[in-house]
């Protein structure tokens, strides 16, 4: 038999009165704090409330507020730091840059379409020649423009890696020492050891008088002073004294290297000119082999190989 609507099981024929719910009352908040809606998981007002958290819960933890994200850049930031470090490794206390790290990131620079400048920031005390040289040369044979700018130093190897850009800074109170090169470790004293050290000198010399506007005979001087450092040989040039002796294109700062390397790449935007569209030839190597064979065309489809 069918219990009667509104009848409870607790008794026969005791009726249950519910007090009504209306969907225009205000839940009951007990805590001190306003109340917040809940809201949707992507809406923008919780993506910055979050965000919010996210900066307190950083300057709770670290005492700092968070970094603004970086805006997509033209213009592709390399530092040369500390020592530059060579085949051994340095130790690890030393703050070093490395090769193996910085040339595939010239590789990657001249192959990405988006860079259209390098800006290298120098602060460095030098390091292994060779290394150091690489380095400068991939800068030099970059196809994009490049800036230096050399701020606290740009001692001994430092100095071909500030003039390989396109233009080079330095600060007013940065500096640049000029010295010969020299070795460490174990050193044979036979004649060509020293024939060995006047080459790899005649190196760095070269690289410097072909991509800056001093001297070959004004360098080695500076090079081989005395009276300037103590218990060594060579120059210490000062912000403008580097320039004026033609090593340092001018005296500025990061606006003036970041406006200069703007310049420069305007100037490569309205002097380049599209190149014709590359064909192969159809040529064998063979000479006798027949010429008129068809050349593979590749499937648009994704996967698809050559028929």
């Amino acid at each position: 038999m069918d219990k009667p609507l509104g009848v409870n099981k607790l008794g026969v024929g005791q009726w249950e009165m519910h007090e009504p719910v209306y969907s225009d009352q205000v839940p009951q908040i007990t805590s001190e704090q306003p109340w917040i809606p809940p809201l949707e998981p992507d809406t923008p007002e919780r993506v910055g409330i979050e965000g919010q958290k996210a900066a307190l819960e950083s300057i709770r933890q670290v005492g700092q507020i968070a970094v603004p994200p970086p805006t997509v850049s033209r213009i592709h930031c390399i530092s040369i730091v500390g020592q530059v470090e060579g085949h051994i490794l340095l130790p690890p206390r030393n703050k070093t840059t490395k090769y193996e790290h910085v040339i595939p990131q010239l590789v990657a620079v001249e192959q990405n379409a988006d860079i259209q400048g390098v800006l290298v920031i120098l602060n460095t005390v030098g390091g292994d020649i060779e290394a150091g040289l690489a380095i400068a040369e991939m800068i030099k044979g970059l196809s994009k423009p490049s800036v230096s700018l050399v701020l606290g130093g740009g001692h001994s190897i430092g100095a071909p890696i500030a003039v390989a850009a396109s233009y080079s800074f330095i600060a007013e109170s940065a500096t640049i020492t000029i010295h010969p090169i020299r070795l460490t470790g174990l050193v044979v004293g036979v004649p060509q050891t020293y024939e060995y050290l006047d080459k790899m000198q005649d190196r760095v010399v070269r690289f410097i008088v072909e991509n800056s506007r001093i001297t070959e005979e004004g360098l080695r001087e500076l090079m081989f002073r005395t009276g300037d450092l103590m218990r060594d040989i060579g120059t210490v040039l000062i912000g403008k004294e580097a320039v004026n002796v033609g090593l340092i294109d001018e005296v500025g700062g990061l606006n003036q290297a970041v406006s200069r390397l703007e310049q420069l790449i305007k100037g490569r935007e309205v002097n380049c000119r599209p190149s014709k569209e590359y064909q192969p030839s159809r040529k064998l190597l063979s000479p006798d082999a027949p010429q008129d064979l068809p050349f593979p065309e590749i499937i648009s489809d994704p996967g698809g190989v050559g028929q």
